[in-house]
């Protein structure tokens, strides 16, 4: 069975991601995770999408089969948007990449609702971030706010109808940062794609228990893969 690349999504720690790794291991899957530049590492670069469909382009193998979390999933399909025959199938787990022009509304309220009432601990808020799986944007370095507003103002212009690619979708219904409706709109506009729902999984579920995921996901890569044969 092929490897499985793993896109994180807009996360300062990616570290939690290797214990999914490991689980899969134990579950027959082999998987790599591809560092995202400029997150968990020092830039001080302004990226833009068309960047990191570049650097995607550069890191995976044609043919092969990827995983895209939430800005990692809007990578994949800008990817594929431009050829849908580069990989041979996706899994989108809580996956960006809808547009609706509330999204950075959304995503900065995700934040602060999160934060009201603690306010006044700075490490009980970063211990609430990530536990709902977001990120300190107000605390993000300028470079970063601005990079991640290019990603969400992309999302504009992505014709997600274009992306043939076999693409199999999974999402937290609880998912506050990438809302359940946006999912919906993937699954009904991706020509090629399958949709399971995760009651009670969050946006980051990775945070939440590696081996739940794990399986999750080599349930959805083994039936991917076999579809091809």
């Amino acid at each position: 069975m092929k490897k499985l690349y793993i896109i994180h999504g807009w996360t300062y720690r990616p570290e939690p991601w290797h214990e999914v790794i490991a689980e899969l291991k134990k579950l027959g899957v082999e998987a790599e995770l591809l560092r995202v530049p400029g997150l968990g590492t020092k830039s001080d670069k302004v990226f833009t999408i068309e960047d990191y469909v570049k650097w995607a382009r550069e890191k995976l193998p044609k043919g092969s089969y990827a995983l895209g979390h939430s800005n990692g999933g809007r990578i994949l399909l800008n990817l594929l948007e431009k050829e849908p025959d580069y990989l041979s199938g996706v899994i989108l787990l809580d996956s960006a990449g809808v547009w609706e022009k509330e999204n950075r509304r959304l995503v900065l309220k995700a934040l602060s609702k999160a934060f009201a009432p603690l306010k006044k601990s700075k490490l009980i808020r970063k211990a609430v971030h990530r536990l709902i799986g977001a990120n300190d944007y107000e605390n993000a370095p300028e470079n970063m706010k601005k990079t991640l507003d290019n990603m969400i103002n992309s999302d504009k212009t992505l014709d997600i109808s274009k992306v043939t690619t076999k693409a199999y979708i999974v999402w937290g219904e609880d998912d506050q940062t990438t809302p359940l409706r946006q999912g919906k709109k993937m699954h009904e506009q991706l020509p090629n794609s399958k949709l399971t729902t995760k009651p009670g999984w969050r946006h980051s579920h990775y945070l939440v228990s590696s081996s739940e995921l794990a399986a999750e996901i080599a349930k959805q890569y083994k039936e991917l893969v076999g579809a091809d044969k």
